[in-house]
C-alpha cells in the first residue's frame, strides 16, 4: 500500500474541489475532505472567522458612548415630541414601547450580534452567511450614503446659527428694517424667527424649480462639516471612538440645564399636561402604531450596516444582549426625557405669547373706550371679552388661546430653528442659552453622523480591491464627493431637497434592508445557529421572546410598515412646503415630475442591488469567490468505504449548532488527537479557521496534513 503525501493547504477553495470526487469504478476510490473545528461547549472556546487583526474599542465605556451617540440623534430631540402631541400625548407611550420590545431590540440584536460574531462589516457579514445575500450589504451602503449627504446638511445649519448665538442681542429676536425705517414686510408677516430662517439663513427659493444660486455662507459651513467629520472618522475607531466621549455626554448635561431652567419658568406645567395628557381613543388610529414603528426604527439607525460594524470591533466574548437592553433603555428614557425638557420649555414661550397676545387686546379696548385703562385685572378683561364681538373686523381683537398656541408646534427643521428659538429669545440671557442648545444640536448631529458613516466605510473596506488603500485616502475621497454633491443643498431651494431626501431615499430601502437581514438570519443563517452562536458568546441563551419575535412578529411589522409607506405615497401625494416671502408662509405644492424621478432612482438605487446580485449569482453571470469570507469546507461526497462512519458521525450530532460559516460537526482537541491514528483509510482531521479573505492553516497547530492511499 503506497502512500502520498500533501503537504501545505492551499490558500483558497478552488484547488481543494477535485479532491472530492466520486469512486471512479476502476477499483480506485475518490478522497473525501473532512474539516474540523474545536467543539464550542464553553465560551472560551470560540473561533472567530474575520480579520484578526480588526481594530477593537479601546474600553467598553467607549463602545457603549459610541452606540449612544449613534442612536440617540436628532430625532430624540425634534421628532418624537411632535409625534407625542400629535398623536395621543401620553397614550402615544404604549404603542412607542410596544413596538421597542417586539421591533427595535430584536432586530438590534441580529445586527449587533452578528457583527460581533462575524467580525466583519455588513457586506462580509452577508456574503458570509451566503454569497446570494451580498446585495444586502450594498443596498445598506448606498442608502446610507444618501443619509450622510443630507444628514451633514443639518450640521451645516448648525453650524451658521451656533455662529450667530455669540451676537447681542440675537439676530432673530427683532425683525430688520427697511430704508425708511419701518419693519420688513414679509418679517411682519411672519415672525422673526420664521423670517432669520427661510430669508437669512436659506434665502429659500419660492420652488425646487427656481433654486437660485449657491449661498456662500451656507457652502462655507457645509465645508466645515465635512472637513470636521473627515478628521473625526478618518482614522476610524481609533480617531472617532475619542471624541464620542464629547458628543454621548455632552447632550445629557445640556438636557438637564435645560430642563432644570425649563421647569422653573412659567407655563411649564401647562406645556407639559398638554403634551401628556393621554388621548387614549388615538390608540384605535392605525396611523399612530405606524408612526411608533417607524420612529422606533429610525431612532436605532437600524440597517445602516453601523450597528454591525460597531459590534465586528467587539471582543467575542462581550454581552451584547446587555449592551442591546442598556442601549434600547437608554434611548427610549433620552426620548422622553428630551420630551419635557422641549414641551417645557415651549409651554414657556406659548404662556409668553398668550401674555402679549393679552396685552395688545387691552390696548385695542382702551382705544375703543372699552375699558377705562389698559391695566385691568385678568377678571375684568374677561369679563368685558365676553361681551364683544369677536368677529368684528373694525376691532381687530385677537383670539389669545393657550391650547392654540401650545397646538401650533413642529417637527424637524421647524421645531429646532424657528419654534424652539423663539423660546430661547424669551430667556434672560437668551445668547448663553442659544450657545448651549446649538452645541447639543451639533454633538448630536455629529455622534449620529461618525456612526453613519463608519457603517459606509466599513462595508466599503470590506472589498479587496479598497482594503489596500490607506484608509485616511478612502475617508477623504468619500468626504470630498459628498461635499461636492451637497452643493445641492446649497441652494435657495435646499430645504426642500433636504426633505425629499428625508422622505425618499432613507425610508423604503431602509426598511426593505432590515427586512432582508431578519430574513436572512432566521431563516437561512438559521435561528438556531444564531441562539446557538449569542449563547456561546454571551452565556446566555435567547427564549421564546426572541424567537416569536425574530421569526414572526418583526418581518410582520416590517412588512407592514413596508407596505403602509407604498401605499401612503402612492394615496396621498407627496407634497413640500415652499416659502412664500409675499405671504410670510409656507405652502404645499406637489414635486415636479423629474424631481419625483430622481426620488424613484433613490428608491430602485437603494432595494435593486438585493435582487441583482442574487440573480447574477445565482445564474453565475458574476463570479463567486470562495475566498471572500467563506467559513469552512464541508464534505461533499463520500466513498463506499467512509459513508457509514461519516453517517454515523453526522447522527450523533445532529443538535450542534456551529458558527458562522461553519457548517457540520464539531470536535474538540481531544477527540481529534484521540481518533486521530485509529482512522484506517480516510484522510486525517486538520483544524483550519478564516483569517481575512483565504482559509488560512493556524499557524500554532500543525500543518494541514492529507494522506492518500490506494487499497
Amino acid at each position: 500500500m503506497a502512500a502520498t503525501k500533501i503537504i501545505d493547504a492551499p490558500r483558497n477553495g478552488h484547488e481543494m474541489a477535485p479532491l472530492n470526487t466520486r469512486a471512479r469504478g476502476d477499483g480506485s476510490h475518490g478522497v473525501t475532505i473532512v474539516l474540523t473545528a474545536p467543539q464550542r461547549n464553553s465560551v472560551s472556546s470560540v473561533e472567530i472567522p474575520g480579520d484578526p487583526e480588526r481594530a477593537a474599542w479601546s474600553g467598553k465605556m467607549q463602545f457603549f458612548l459610541s452606540i449612544i451617540g449613534y442612536s440617540v440623534g436628532l430625532g430624540n430631540i425634534w421628532r418624537f415630541p411632535y409625534l407625542c402631541q400629535q398623536n395621543g400625548g401620553g397614550a402615544f407611550l404604549i404603542p412607542f414601547m410596544v413596538m421597542l420590545i417586539l421591533e427595535g431590540i430584536p432586530l438590534f440584536l441580529i445586527e449587533l450580534g452578528m457583527g460581533q460574531r462575524m467580525r466583519l462589516g455588513a457586506l462580509g457579514v452577508w456574503n458570509t452567511i451566503h454569497p446570494w445575500l451580498g446585495g444586502i450589504g450594498i443596498s445598506s451602503c448606498i442608502v446610507t450614503l444618501f443619509v450622510a449627504l443630507y444628514y451633514n446638511v443639518i450640521i451645516t445649519w448648525v453650524f451658521f446659527y451656533l455662529f450667530n448665538s455669540f451676537r447681542y442681542p440675537l439676530p432673530w429676536a427683532s425683525c430688520p428694517t427697511n430704508e425708511t425705517g419701518a419693519i420688513v414686510e414679509e418679517c411682519a408677516l411672519s415672525s422673526e424667527t420664521a423670517y432669520f430662517w427661510y430669508r437669512t439663513t436659506l434665502d429659500a427659493a419660492p420652488s425646487m424649480e427656481e433654486p437660485g444660486g449657491l449661498k456662500w455662507w451656507i457652502v462655507l459651513c457645509l465645508l466645515l462639516s465635512w472637513t470636521i467629520v473627515f478628521f473625526i472618522v478618518m482614522k476610524g475607531i481609533q480617531s472617532s471612538g475619542k471624541v464620542v466621549y464629547f458628543t454621548s455626554l455632552f447632550p445629557y448635561i445640556v438636557l438637564t440645564i435645560f430642563f432644570i431652567r425649563g421647569i422653573t419658568l412659567p407655563g411649564a406645567s401647562a406645556g407639559l399636561m398638554h403634551m401628556y395628557t393621554p388621548k387614549v381613543e388615538k390608540l384605535a388610529d392605525p396611523t399612530v402604531w405606524l408612526d411608533a414603528a417607524t420612529q422606533v426604527f429610525y431612532s436605532f439607525g437600524l440597517a445602516f450596516g453601523s450597528l454591525i460594524a460597531f459590534g465586528s470591533y467587539n471582543t467575542p466574548k462581550n454581552n451584547c444582549v446587555r449592551d442591546v437592553l442598556l442601549v434600547s433603555v437608554c434611548n427610549a428614557v433620552t426620548a422622553i426625557y428630551a420630551s419635557v425638557v422641549i414641551f417645557a420649555i415651549l409651554g414657556f414661550k406659548a404662556t409668553a405669547n398668550v401674555d402679549r397676545c393679552v396685552e395688545q387686546n387691552k390696548e385695542i379696548l382702551f382705544k375703543h373706550s372699552m375699558i377705562t385703562s389698559p391695566n385691568i385685572t385678568m377678571e375684568q378683561y374677561e369679563g368685558v371679552m365676553a361681551g364683544v364681538n369677536m368677529s368684528d373686523p373694525k376691532i381687530g381683537l385677537s383670539v389669545c388661546s393657550l391650547s392654540k398656541e401650545l397646538d401650533n408646534a413642529a417637527e424637524g427643521t421647524g421645531l429646532a430653528f424657528i419654534v424652539f428659538t423663539q423660546a430661547i429669545v424669551e430667556l434672560p440671557g437668551a445668547p448663553f442659552w442659544a450657545v448651549l442648545f446649538f452645541t447639543m444640536l451639533l454633538s448630536l448631529g455629529l455622534g449620529s453622523q461618525i456612526g453613519i458613516l463608519e457603517g459606509m466605510l466599513c462595508t466599503l473596506f470590506d472589498i479587496d480591491i479598497i482594503k489596500r488603500v490607506k484608509k485616511q485616502h478612502v475617508t477623504g475621497v468619500v468626504c470630498l464627493f459628498c461635499f461636492i454633491v451637497g452643493f445641492i443643498f446649497c441652494t435657495g431651494a435646499g430645504e426642500y431637497w433636504l426633505k425629499m431626501f428625508d422622505s425618499f431615499a432613507g425610508t423604503i430601502g431602509l426598511v426593505v434592508v432590515a427586512l432582508m437581514e431578519m430574513i436572512a438570519v432566521v431563516y437561512i443563517y438559521g435561528h438556531e445557529r444564531f441562539t446557538e452562536d449569542i449563547y456561546q458568546m454571551t452565556g446566555y441563551r435567547p427564549g421564546w421572546y426572541w424567537q416569536l419575535t425574530w421569526r414572526f412578529i418583526g418581518p410582520v411589522i416590517m412588512v407592514g410598515i413596508l407596505a403602509s409607506s407604498v401605499v401612503f405615497m402612492i394615496i396621498k401625494n407627496p407634497t413640500y412646503g415652499a416659502w412664500n416671502g409675499e405671504t410670510g408662509s409656507v405652502e404645499p405644492k406637489d414635486y415636479p415630475p423629474w424631481v419625483m424621478g430622481i426620488a424613484l432612482a433613490m428608491i430602485l438605487a437603494g432595494v435593486l442591488p438585493m435582487p441583482i446580485v442574487f440573480l447574477m449569482r445565482s445564474f453565475q453571470c458574476l463570479k463567486v469567490d470562495l475566498d471572500i469570507h467563506q467559513g469552512s469546507i464541508r464534505r461533499n461526497e463520500t466513498t463506499a468505504s467512509t459513508k457509514e462512519m461519516i453517517d454515523n458521525d453526522d447522527d450523533d450530532d445532529e443538535d450542534d449548532f456551529s458558527g458562522p460559516a461553519l457548517g457540520g460537526h464539531v470536535k474538540t482537541h481531544s477527540d481529534a488527537s484521540d481518533d486521530e491514528d485509529d482512522r484506517p483509510v480516510t484522510m486525517r482531521s486538520t483544524m483550519m479557521r478564516v483569517t481575512g479573505n483565504h482559509l488560512d492553516v493556524p499557524t500554532n497547530r500543525k500543518p494541514f496534513k492529507m494522506e492518500v492511499f490506494d487499497l
